[in-house]
């Protein structure tokens, strides 16, 4: 199957020495690909290369097949840069319809376009207002709108919902999610840590114009399953049987194991003993909860840890002395 986009070592170099570095990533039909970074790490370069608004410097790309800058490859994609402007003095309709032109959308083709991508991102009462009326969050939403009028394979955003409050970042990460059941694959250029665990496929962290690390995020987020269990009753006597049967449980990790414990305090007098345990799988989990209680233990409380995408993206730019976002 012919990647969406894929990349070999492609550089943008500036006289200054900043820019993007030998990227190599290769992104597939349908995928929610987020691009992560520190503020500067070169994530608009980068998109701006691929949008063909900039050439490279070095290294080679394709997009839906087609080099970089092709004009078949424009036609097949919608892009929001993060920074736009409006003319203040049209309609949001009117915007669209500008837009639509510049795509050669056929004109009845162009009014039904219109007003499923307005309806989409939360504009259909807004269509006959002027642009200048409107707040910074709702123009990000008539930029949505204008890179999706078009109805492209492959969508680019960069930095799409950095003004929309939470209502708004949720509805968008819906329609991406619709957007990428229906086929359409989208490139992400995001801060909103939350929005990439939400909707991603697969995650790129760009660093010093270099990509350090990628992956499936669901592979990210789940390296290995730890769980909670929340305790009552616990002693000294109980750690010593409770480790010696989890190292004795068969699995493919060889067994589990208690990474810590602590003393919680749910409520003002009110203590129990959290347990965080390593183990494969639910069943596992499952086993280990019925060991407690066999043991006449209390069990209040039974929890997936899940891994959290800030703490990956917090772990790598430490390590490699980047700027948070």
């Amino acid at each position: 199957m012919t990647a969406v986009i894929e990349t070999r070592r492609l550089s943008k170099q500036f006289p200054n020495g900043r820019g993007v570095h030998d990227v190599t990533l290769r992104v597939e039909p349908g995928a929610v690909y987020g691009f992560l970074g520190p503020n500067g790490a070169g994530k608009s370069t980068f998109v701006k290369m691929l949008a063909g608004l900039i050439r490279p410097t070095s290294g080679e790309a394709q997009i839906l097949g087609f080099p970089l800058g092709h004009l078949e490859a424009r036609r097949r994609l919608g892009y929001l840069p993060e920074l736009f402007r409006y003319q203040d003095w049209l309609t949001a309709e009117e915007v669209l319809r500008f837009h639509a032109k510049l795509c050669r959308l056929p004109a009845p083709v162009a009014e039904r376009r219109i007003t499923r991508v307005l309806a989409d991102v939360g504009l259909s009462q807004a269509a006959h207002a002027r642009v200048r009326t409107f707040s910074k969050g709702m123009q990000q939403r008539l930029g949505l709108a204008c890179a999706l009028v078009a109805e492209p394979q492959l969508l680019l955003l960069d930095e799409p919902a950095s003004a929309l409050d939470p209502g708004g970042r949720r509805q968008i990460r819906e329609l991406l999610a619709e957007l990428a059941a229906a086929g359409t694959t989208v490139f992400l250029n995001t801060h909103q840590l939350e929005d990439v665990e939400s909707v991603c496929t697969d995650v790129a962290l760009l660093i010093d114009g270099r990509v350090r690390a990628q992956g499936r995020v669901d592979e990210i987020l789940h390296p290995e399953p730890v769980w909670e269990f929340d305790v009552g009753g616990w002693s000294d006597d109980d750690e010593a049987s409770v480790r010696a049967a989890l190292e004795a449980l068969p699995g493919e990790a060889g067994g589990g194991r208690i990474e810590r414990i602590e003393r919680v305090e749910r409520l003002p007098g009110d203590a129990v003993h959290r347990l965080q345990v390593r183990l494969e799988d639910a069943e596992q989990a499952a086993w280990f909860n019925a060991l407690l209680m066999a043991g006449g233990l209390s069990v209040y409380r039974v929890q997936s840890k899940q891994r959290r995408l800030e703490s990956w993206f917090l772990d790598w730019t430490a390590e490699k002395g980047g700027s948070t976002p």
